[in-house]
């Protein structure tokens, strides 16, 4: 039952509550012209003003009306050159800095002539209405201000004459990846041109009329940069589309077309919010853009308090709620977000965000810091927080549930509790039924109370609470103020969907709900010996398919000094990153009890040591003998900081077990109390890492605990309702293209359990999109609930051997290399999903020749159509995508290429059949193409050769000794310093564009001037970036030895 029954309500919502789609009034053909008319028309009619300007010199000559206008200021014409040349066009500034100026620093200082200072405002945040909207078309760059190509941009929204917005149109009909793909082009031809203005823009929009999307700036300038380089070319991979975003009513349904996307997106209060209040700079200089169900969360919020603040509702439930949004949909962004506009409400003294304890690692501390200076200090004592409490400055706190409970208990009376505060807890089904939550709520007098949860408490799984008035979170928190499940999650593909094997390890494997059958004694046939070494052989011998090890790899940031940030008190090491290539994902192993736990990773050890083939990186964690979840489902809380509740069994177990991780990883831990939180933190970084495979857990890291890495959950444990959803969440956090679904293996019969918490928490109809379908749908195709048939792999694969059969010589025509690309690119798509099926093994249906053949004609249509000539030809091949992540999983590696060498050089070179095998097995594989001529030159001369590999090796290292000399000469490069910076590359597994390392390895400055020395730079990059390709992963990555022994002997 609702508290306020508002009649009318006059604050204008960013996100419409509830939108109802126009109805369309043509269903005749609309040119790309047509709707790009439509779409101005439109804006103009919602108060956009438009203006016929393409040229540069006009756009700064706008920026300057607009900023004299919103300033009533005018610039004399030095005051503005200078301003504009060393403030808003400086050529040291890039997208980073540009951003930064929107979102924070928005007023810059201007010198005058005088010699005297003015503050100009960029953008007005208080007054939003203040700012001007304008729109531009067919905006034009050319290569005479320095781009590479010239370009005519479609559609960008100026506000107060900076380019914040940009817009590009397809013709219905047309995959809206064209539209990303062509503002990828602008980003490297011209964005950055002539004064950089472009540079500027926030947000991005992609829009065919039927479907639209945005995102935000750095999406972009992500998907470029780990494509390669800031301006150089790359190649279209399907990655970097997975983060746009669609835009949606209040009530979650989805905004496509662009007519509704343009009345509300695109309506003043919406945009100018979005981009002055919505958007989030990143202590990493990423820009995000929250979502529509994060901002109506917030926007809820924030009207709740000023209502009850009204009312005089303060100090009781009605003055607060909860906003129940899925795990893994960006919580703590929003509670975040709400907390820093709460904090500036003006009759509002104080903001406390409450987290827990274990949730406060680096990341999350150096994020609030940077919005409030020393706000999570109060995190690491009591005595802080009291200080920040009486602080009449800082008004945002963040602190844990455990600190704020120790100061209540120490401080019974205490001037702060009659301050009017706002109360956020960030994961509130944690702490709502504790006497902790009693407490706060007695003491304070004045205070809003707002929780977040990704699982409610509701009636169906409430169980037993020692007070019987909080036992749902509503009868906690009070009304339910917004919610976001995990099936409007998926559906907007926020998050991954799961598949659930359920394996059997009994006879009869009883219903897991039936108490008759259900006692203890159950519980220890569970943890009968045979059955911990059936279930740890069945893991061991499934665990590369589950998790993909061995068989897929990406590129990764990975942290490079996790010990240091382990052991040192939170948020005073910063954190060094660097990018890697990592293989496969890990997994989580969550077991009913501690002893369970002992028993399986003993197991595991053992069954490792009789085979060395299966050897996992294996480590274990729990901190009292919590066995079964309670029964509610919630899963009961593991203290990460203590572990004195042990018993001594249980503790010397874990000892011994800390001891084989510091062995593993050349550690110092131990259960004693901060070596055992340090323990905890380096566990948690190494799993984020992807350095351990496997984590056995009882109830610690099942909540709470994302690591992108992680794609399976072992489970030999009575999950249930909440605790379920939260432990299966763990999966589900999408990273690229590989990872599709997140991965549940169960042990136990849960299959009821898992139907009950997704209907719960999802909607009854939830177990279609949540759970993946079966083996045979995906195989044999299928048709869903709304009458739609899908083709299934064996359809697929029909399909490409009819229309291309495997033995044609390329494929002609620019359509057909279009719908092979598509087809072949969705057939490694079903192949990636089908994989971690045992089924699948016994029903291939491309033999391994055929699979190399393809993807060899997949691999020369790639490599083609990099090379063709930006132009009419590009705007063709813009919706060309190329599942390059995919064609990795099948990497044929130089081992197997080497094997096929030796096997050819045994038959003494005549078997001309192993030949054409190299040769396809090459033209497969995207990282030996460019090794090709490499392989070809060795296999020519190997007639009389004793020893191929040895041979092999000695001949890469010649080679690779003998073109590094070259570039050095003709480049004219430091010898040493260039071989250093290639030892690094080799290390890291990529060539470095950024920094100031390969300024290092270049000739002095005296040779060339400034645009000069820009392409001499590229040209080097060029070349070492070949060198590289070329010898990426075969002959080793040490380059500085020999040439310092060379240099010894010479003297």
């Amino acid at each position: 039952m609702p508290f306020f029954n508002l009649v009318a309500q006059t604050t204008e919502n960013t996100v419409v509550t509830e939108y109802e789609p126009q109805k369309r009034q043509s269903s005749s053909y609309q040119s790309e012209h047509d709707l790009e008319e439509a779409f101005l028309q439109m804006l103009t009619e919602q108060g956009y003003e438009r203006l016929t300007l393409h040229k540069e010199s006009d756009l700064v000559a706008n920026l300057r009306t607009q900023l004299e206008k919103l300033n009533h200021f005018t610039f004399s014409d030095n005051e503005w050159n200078r301003f504009f040349k060393d403030t808003l066009a400086n050529q040291n500034e890039g997208i980073v800095e540009k951003t930064r100026k929107i979102q924070e620093d928005n007023v810059q200082v201007l010198r005058r002539d005088d010699g005297s200072s003015k503050n100009i405002t960029l953008i007005d945040k208080k007054n939003i209405h203040n700012n001007f909207l304008q729109v531009i078309h067919q905006y034009e760059i050319s290569q005479a201000e320095g781009a590479r190509h010239d370009n005519r941009y479609d559609v960008t929204v100026l506000v107060n004459g900076f380019p914040l917005v940009h817009i590009e149109l397809k013709r219905r009909g047309v995959p809206i990846r064209e539209a990303f793909h062509q503002i990828d082009r602008y980003q490297r031809d011209s964005f950055w041109a002539g004064c950089g203005l472009y540079e500027y823009v926030q947000i991005f929009v992609i829009s065919n009329g039927t479907n639209t999307k945005y995102y935000s700036n750095s999406t972009r300038f992500n998907a470029i940069k780990e494509a390669g380089s800031g301006k150089g070319k790359r190649t279209k991979t399907s990655n970097s589309f997975e983060f746009t975003s669609f835009w949606a009513d209040a009530n979650n349904r989805v905004i496509t077309d662009l007519v509704d996307f343009t009345r509300t997106f695109f309506a003043r209060h919406t945009i100018l919010n979005i981009l002055t209040k919505y958007c989030i700079f990143t202590s990493e200089n990423l820009l995000m853009v929250m979502r529509p169900y994060q901002i109506t969360a917030t926007e809820r919020i924030l009207n709740r308090i000023e209502i009850a603040n009204n009312y005089k509702k303060y100090g009781s439930i009605a003055g607060g709620g909860y906003i129940w949004h899925t795990t893994g949909s960006g919580k703590t962004l929003t509670s975040f977000k709400t907390a820093r506009l709460a904090s500036s409400l003006p009759y509002i003294d104080k903001v406390l965000f409450v987290v827990d304890r274990k949730d406060l690692d680096y990341q999350t501390m150096k994020e609030y810091d940077r919005f409030e200076k020393g706000a999570a200090n109060s995190n690491t004592s009591t005595a802080i927080l009291k200080k920040q409490l009486e602080d009449e400055t800082a008004r945002i706190i963040i602190t844990t549930i455990q600190k704020l409970a120790t100061f209540i208990k120490k401080n019974p009376v205490h001037d702060v509790y009659q301050k009017h505060v706002v109360i956020i807890f960030d994961e509130c089904h944690r702490s709502q039924f504790g006497d902790m939550h009693t407490a706060i709520v007695k003491s304070f007098q004045k205070y809003h109370l707002f929780g977040f949860t990704g699982t409610p408490i509701f009636a169906a799984n409430a169980g037993a609470s020692k007070n019987p008035q909080f036992r749902t979170t509503e009868q906690t928190f009070g009304d339910q103020l917004h919610t976001y499940t995990i099936v409007d999650a998926i559906n907007d593909k926020n998050v991954l969907p799961f598949r659930v094997d359920y394996i059997k390890t009994m006879d009869s494997d009883p219903d897991i709900d039936d108490k008759e059958v259900w006692d203890i004694d159950r519980e220890k046939a569970f943890m009968a010996p045979k059955r911990i070494s059936l279930v740890t052989k069945y893991i061991l011998e499934h665990f590369n398919q589950k998790t993909y090890r061995n068989e897929k790899s990406y590129q990764f940031r990975v942290l490079s000094n996790i010990q240091q940030v382990a052991s040192a008190a939170n948020g005073t090491v910063g954190e060094v990153k660097q990018e890697r290539r990592v293989n496969g994902f890990n997994a989580i192993f969550c077991v009913a009890s501690t002893q369970m736990a002992k028993l399986y990773y003993q197991e595991f050890k053992r069954q490792m040591a009789e085979d060395p083939s299966k050897q996992l990186r294996i480590a274990t964690i729990f901190s009292y003998g919590a066995n079964e979840a309670e029964a509610d489902g919630v899963l009961d809380e593991e203290n990460s900081e203590d572990t004195s509740q042990l018993d001594q069994t249980s503790r010397d177990f874990l000892d011994s077990a800390i001891k084989d991780y510091n062995e593993m990883f050349h550690t110092n831990y131990s259960t004693d109390g901060d070596r055992f939180q340090n323990y905890y933190k380096d566990v948690s970084l190494r799993m984020k890492n992807k350095e351990l495979d496997l984590l056995i857990v009882v109830n610690m890291f099942l909540t709470g605990f994302d690591a992108t890495t992680l794609n399976t959950l072992w489970v030999d444990k009575n999950l249930k309702m909440h605790g379920l959803i939260q432990a299966f969440s763990r999966t589900n956090r999408i990273l690229n293209s590989i990872k599709t679904f997140g991965n549940i293996v169960c042990f136990r019969n849960l299959q009821k359990r898992v139907d009950a918490a997704i209907s719960l928490f999802g909607d009854k109809g939830a177990g279609g999109v949540v759970l993946l379908r079966k083996f045979d749908d995906y195989y044999n195709g299928y048709q869903d609930a709304a009458g739609k048939r899908h083709p299934g792999y064996v359809d697929l694969v029909k399909e490409l051997y009819e229309k291309f059969p495997v033995d044609e010589t390329g494929i002609q025509g620019e359509q057909n290399q279009k719908d092979f690309i598509a087809l072949f690119g969705a057939i490694l798509r079903m192949r990636n999903l089908l994989l971690s099926f045992d089924d699948f093994a016994e029903k291939e249906k491309i033999p391994e020749r055929d699979l190399q053949d393809y993807l060899g004609k997949y691999q020369d249509l790639r490599d083609e159509w990099k090379k063709r000539p930006v132009g009419e030809k590009e705007d063709i091949s813009d919706d060309v995508v190329f599942e390059v992540e995919l064609i990795r999983q099948i990497e044929i590696n130089i081992d197997y290429i080497l094997m096929l060498v030796k096997k050819y050089h045994d038959t003494h070179c005549e078997d001309k059949e192993v030949l054409i095998t190299i040769q396809k097995a090459i033209d497969a594989s995207p990282e030996l193409r460019s090794k090709k001529n490499l392989i070809n030159t060795f296999l020519a001369g190997i007639n009389d050769v004793d020893d191929v590999l040895t041979k092999w090796h000695q001949y890469v290292t010649e080679e690779r000794e003998k073109e590094l000399e070259q570039i050095i000469q003709e480049e004219k490069l430091k010898d040493m310093e260039t071989r250093k910076f290639l030892e690094n590359a080799f290390r890291d597994g990529e060539v470095k564009t950024t920094g100031t390392e390969l300024d290092k390895i270049l000739p002095p400055v005296s040779r060339f001037g400034g645009t000069g020395r820009a392409k001499k730079k590229q040209s080097v990059v060029d070349q070492l970036k070949r060198f590289f390709e070329r010898f990426f992963g075969i002959g080793g990555t040490t380059f500085t030895a020999d040439k310092t022994v060379q240099t010894e002997e010479q003297h």
